[in-house]
């Protein structure tokens, strides 16, 4: 073996080499910590966006600095830390969101949801939006209205925004 790949692929165990490796690990921690989180996608509710058992990241920074918006897709963390939900925004604080024959209406006018593919039979009765509270609801509407799992959650429990 070429002595510089040997050198590269089995440092020394010299302290200089330990400072490097813990210093790589605690990046490395604190990256997927606070910044990207990888979660894989279980279930079909945001099919044909993200689709049961694909890996994505979740960017925690994205709403550092601002509220999730309607059409937004973020992780809300229903556990733990590691736990969440992956739903859309549709309504916000102060919204009034209701379903018609399937068609979504904000505020009494229907909303324009082109993420939204299948068929969709739901009905629900208008319902206010509650301060520091979003109202979320998964794309795939094909899914009878009792297999999802949908609503109000508070802005707080937004862990942030999948990266892809």
């Amino acid at each position: 073996m070429n002595p510089a790949l040997k050198a590269f692929l089995f440092p020394k165990p010299t302290p200089a080499f330990f400072v490097r490796a813990a210093s790589v690990a605690l990046g490395a921690f604190l990256f997927f910590q606070f910044i990207l989180t990888p979660f894989v996608v279980r279930g079909a509710s945001m099919e044909p966006a993200y689709h049961d058992g694909t890996l994505h990241f979740v960017l925690k920074t994205r709403y550092w600095f601002g509220a999730p918006e309607p059409g937004d897709v973020v992780a809300v963390r229903l556990a733990g830390e590691r736990v969440f939900y992956l739903k859309r925004v549709v309504a916000v604080a102060g919204q009034r969101v209701a379903f018609a024959d399937g068609v979504l209406q904000v505020d009494g006018r229907p909303v324009d949801e082109p993420y939204v593919l299948g068929p969709c039979d739901w009905n629900l009765e208008p319902r206010d939006v509650q301060p520091g509270n979003v109202y979320l609801v998964g794309d795939n509407r094909s899914m009878p209205m009792e297999a999802h799992d949908f609503g109000q959650a508070p802005v707080r429990r937004v862990v942030g925004a999948p990266l892809w």
